[in-house]
């Protein structure tokens, strides 16, 4: 099964929460045993598995990636948005979750981020949901 996700970003930069969508996703499939991939088709656009309990762990993830890759340091790409493909490909294009007993297998306080770097932009996810034997 593979599907898509739509995702609207409203912010130069953001953290968005799409463990639900893709929850959703697996429910669907009906696949009790197997693999969810998440892929991300964009170059400055992320995917990431982190703590969603607290709201605050997105705004130090999002600061501390600002001081790392500021948004100016004389770069060269003609488009000037450098910093949103270097943040992309710290982050990853994609992510890999083990599908058990019909759900996604992931630690208590884990959420599955999609990760904007160069929006607001109408953006998508890819899903592929594969049964394993």
């Amino acid at each position: 099964m593979l599907k898509e996700i739509p995702v609207i970003t409203k912010h130069q930069i953001e953290m968005t929460d799409i463990t639900v969508e893709v929850n959703a996703l697996v429910k669907e499939s009906g696949v009790q045993e197997g693999i969810c991939i998440v892929f991300v088709p964009h170059t400055t656009a992320g995917i990431t598995i982190n703590e969603n309990a607290d709201p605050d762990v997105k705004k130090d993830m999002v600061k501390e990636l600002n001081k790392i890759v500021p948004f100016e340091d004389n770069y060269k790409h003609f488009e000037g948005n450098s910093a949103a493909h270097l943040k992309a490909s710290f982050m990853g294009f994609s992510q890999t979750l083990i599908i058990h007993g019909g759900h996604l297998l992931r630690g208590t306080w884990q959420g599955l981020y999609f990760c904007e770097f160069d929006g607001p932009r109408h953006r998508k996810v890819h899903v592929k949901i594969q049964e394993t034997r």
